[in-house]
């Protein structure tokens, strides 16, 4: 039984976008037995999901339909659809089903379809786009939600949304690592941060922009990120485990002089039908994800920082052959003398 949005999106193929978009569970849930599977869905939505979506063009054979107004009626329609009470029946965490499978779940939709890759590089190339547009837009003294506004315009008219849209500047982004976004004029330094999504895919990516070039503390601070992102990328490859990856980070972090600086924010890992579909820090080397293998069609989004403003966050595929940068849009400035292919997004100087 999949009720979530992230389940469903990627068990059904996108189906729809979801209604509430802070939702943990779905207005579509997709049940999936030996002998097939159905949809279940309320009352309000079902014209829409069989006219728009088309649920027995995409295997499912039956659209089960309950009355908005009852509390009991998914559980009760799975439970007909299943032939068995709900104690015996497998979920991906609703509490009202016997078995929390999210964990194998997760593990199934880690590496991604052939399809799947491709929209996920649509969606990188739009957040990355909605991002670098925003800030090459930027005027000095402009406010912080002016920015992020222009962000959200953007992902939406491309479909897609920001589960997470951070923008803030100057003493605020070396202050904070999450500066959000409170109508402040951002003068000097602006970081813009999205995770967007469509068709339950995610992709994250970071972007900065200044109205000077960089002082010199800032830029020698930019460049030990980047060597910390750079090693912990060189270790996401295939044959590697996301524990191996970790440990790299860890590394990465002690050559750059700040050892156990993973634990002063969020560190990323892998990316797709969730923002982050698990998220663990080196230290937690008992986690079954420390041992997941990293594979081919898995696609991952590291986020080293340090304090004083300086962060590094794209998202990649993983192939055979390397890694595939997805958040990537034209006309933007690039990492001078940077040896990775494709080399990193560089801060923007406005105006230039």
């Amino acid at each position: 039984m999949l009720t979530s949005p992230a389940a469903v999106a990627w068990a059904c193929g996108g189906v729809a976008p979801p209604v509430d978009r802070t939702a943990a569970v779905d207005l579509v849930w997709a049940v999936f037995t030996r002998d097939g599977a159905a949809l279940i869905t309320t009352n309000v939505e079902a014209d829409r999901i069989r006219d728009e979506y088309g649920p027995a063009d995409h295997g499912f054979a039956e659209l089960a339909v309950v009355p908005w107004q009852d509390p009991a009626g998914f559980v009760l329609a799975a439970q007909r659809l299943a032939g068995a009470p709900a104690g015996a029946l497998a979920s991906d965490g609703f509490p009202g089903f016997g078995f929390d499978a999210s964990d194998d779940l997760v593990a199934l939709r880690l590496a991604l379809s052939p399809g799947e890759r491709d929209e996920a590089a649509e969606l990188g190339r739009d957040a990355a786009g909605a991002l670098q547009s925003a800030l090459r837009s930027w005027q000095p003294g402009e406010r912080d939600v002016d920015i992020q506004a222009r962000c959200a315009a953007a992902l939406e008219s491309a479909g897609a949304d920001a589960p997470v849209l951070i923008v803030g500047g100057d003493d605020r982004v070396t202050r904070y690592r999450h500066p959000m976004a409170v109508g402040a004029p951002v003068r000097r330094l602006a970081m813009a941060v999205v995770v967007a999504r469509r068709a339950g895919l995610h992709a994250a990516a970071t972007r900065f922009a200044a109205a000077a070039p960089l002082d010199r503390d800032y830029a020698r601070l930019r460049r030990r990120v980047l060597g910390i992102e750079r090693t912990v990328l060189d270790a996401s490859r295939p044959g590697c485990t996301y524990g191996a990856a970790l440990a790299a980070l860890d590394a990465g972090y002690a050559s750059a002089g700040a050892r156990g600086g993973w634990a002063g924010h969020y560190q990323g890992g892998p990316i797709g039908f969730a923002q982050r579909e698990f998220e663990i820090a080196p230290d937690q080397r008992e986690s079954r994800w420390y041992r997941e293998p990293i594979a081919a069609g898995h696609a991952i989004a590291w986020n080293p920082s340090l304090p004083g403003g300086a962060k590094a966050e794209d998202t990649y595929l993983v192939t055979d052959d390397g890694l595939t940068l997805v958040t990537s849009a034209p006309d933007w400035p690039l990492e001078p003398d940077d040896e990775r292919q494709p080399p990193r997004p560089a801060v923007l100087e406005v105006g230039t």
